[in-house]
């Protein structure tokens, strides 16, 4: 599917379908419509008229206005308040028509959708990222396609053509589709089972982007990790008969000039059993998405590989599974971690935050400027928040409030909590430094907590999005599945 900026009187507008934007309290329809053509915005006007249509946000008719008109379909969407209207209304709407679009059959379409004031650039963006996010169909491990809705032999929607009178449309929709592919791709990473994403593969497609858009790769195997000291990441990984794997892409300015220098890290369990301290049978199939840290850490490589900032950025996994086996490691045990702190295993299903310490430990050797995690890290953390929104935790209220301003122009959700340092008395242990959990009461602070005694001074914010890399069902420019959740918060923060 291609997109294309054009610059034309919406009646001027020659395709199968056109999609209009309607706002619930904007001016009268019949004086939006009269942009159209006479004889469309006639048969529009008289079955809005029809169905009494109020613009509510997210409703939507199709209409069919004939073969002899300039489009033979419109597709009219509410847009809801424009008091309220933004840059995630407008992303959202945009692929909701998508698919309306899809299912009128058309293989040419325009887009008439009004522009966030101030923001063109970034509205023409999120139509774009609505329209494609929307339209993705992850169908790799099916016998056969049905890629339209409507028979595997039923046309496709080829080209958008996007009505808008911005100079630089054009140069937003390629740099729109390249992060919209970008998240389709850890999409696919978090929704893929973990007989097909394993260590190894994460590893195979960090070398395959490095190779595609110009990264420098590093893969640390067991051996390189034990040199480190890494004994919380490799007590994971222990049990598992896959080796782990520990990724680092670079991806640095051509002038060798940085305007500052960041990490990423993402959570890389490729399957999560819970170890011996094993997880109920019911969801437990659903642990293939225990590394969607991971996935939007490597999707935002793909994209920071293309966009070329003028920012240093590492792009770092540890990837392995928590498996059961006689090798695994057992409830008691002492790992030693690679600043020489040791952990107490209260339950070895708190097993994330064991590889990212020693991630984060790594991190900071790099000498950064700012460190960011992000982890499904606890399910306390979607009781506090829910599915739809990530927790932010972070001493530093700077990159915090960075990181949140970052996720609202991306259209994703984030909340700061607290980092109570009087929780993390509940973690001491009897034997070892810390244990690797803490009470039952703020499960989410104490996992944070923890991760905070392997940042020294590096500013760092830890990302807990345990709930939104998922969704149970089809909404917005979402389908059921992976999300791709980061990728476009990590790059709207990197292009700040």
């Amino acid at each position: 599917m291609d997109f294309q900026a054009i610059d034309v009187a919406p009646g001027e507008y020659r395709g199968d379908a056109l999609l209009v934007g309607l706002f619930e309290d904007g001016p009268e329809f019949a004086s939006v419509l009269a942009g159209l053509e006479p004889a469309v915005a006639t048969t529009v006007g008289e079955v809005l008229g029809e169905e009494e249509f109020k613009a509510k946000l997210h409703s939507k008719l199709t209409i069919r206005v004939g073969n002899a008109t300039s489009v033979r379909k419109v597709v009219v969407i509410g847009l809801g308040s424009q008091n309220k209207y933004s840059l995630e209304i407008l992303r959202e709407c945009a692929g909701e028509g998508a698919r309306a679009l899809k299912s009128a059959r058309a293989v040419q379409a325009g887009v008439w959708l009004p522009e966030v004031k101030t923001e063109p650039m970034l509205s023409i963006e999120a139509i774009v990222e609505g329209c494609r996010l929307a339209l993705h169909q992850d169908e790799r491990f099916r016998s056969h396609s049905d890629n339209n809705g409507a028979g595997s032999g039923g046309p496709q929607l080829t080209t958008v053509s996007i009505i808008t009178q911005f100079p630089d449309a054009q140069a937003a929709i390629g740099r729109a589709d390249i992060i919209a592919e970008g998240t389709i791709f850890a999409r696919e990473l978090v929704s893929a089972p973990a007989n097909y994403v394993t260590p190894p593969y994460l590893a195979e497609q960090a070398i395959a982007i490095a190779q595609a858009v110009d990264l420098s790769c590093e893969i640390l195997e067991k051996e390189d990790c034990e040199r480190l000291g890494m004994g919380a990441y490799l007590g994971v990984a222990q049990a598992s008969d896959l080796p782990p794997k520990f990724i680092h892409l670079t991806y640095k300015p051509a002038d060798g000039k940085p305007r500052k220098r960041l990490a990423i890290i993402g959570k890389g369990l490729t399957f999560d059993s819970g170890g011996l301290s094993i997880k109920p049978a019911k969801g437990m199939e659903l642990m293939k998405m225990d590394m969607g840290g991971a996935a939007a850490t490597l999707g935002a490589a793909k994209v920071i590989g293309q966009l070329k900032p003028d920012i240093e950025v590492h792009f770092i996994v540890a990837a392995t599974e928590n498996m059961i086996s006689g090798r695994a490691m057992h409830p008691g045990d002492i790992l030693k971690a690679s600043n020489g702190k040791t952990i107490e295993v209260d339950n070895t299903d708190a097993e994330g935050r064991l590889t990212l310490a020693d991630a984060l430990v790594y991190a900071e050797k790099l000498n950064v400027d700012a460190i960011i995690d992000l982890a499904t890290l606890t399910g306390a953390c979607i009781v506090a928040l829910g599915n739809d929104i990530a927790g932010i935790f972070s001493p530093n209220h700077e990159l915090s409030q960075q990181i949140q301003t970052a996720g609202e122009l991306a259209g994703e959700k984030y909340w700061q909590l607290p980092m109570e340092e009087g929780y993390f008395e509940g973690m001491k242990s009897m034997v070892a430094d810390m244990r690797n959990t803490g009470s039952r009461e703020g499960g989410a602070i104490t996992a944070a907590l923890f991760l905070k005694q392997f940042v020294e001074k590096t500013p760092w914010a830890h990302l807990d999005v345990a709930g939104p890399v998922w969704s149970e069902k089809q909404k917005g420019y979402l389908n059921k599945g992976g999300t791709g959740f980061g990728v476009r918060t990590l790059i709207r923060f990197i292009l700040a």
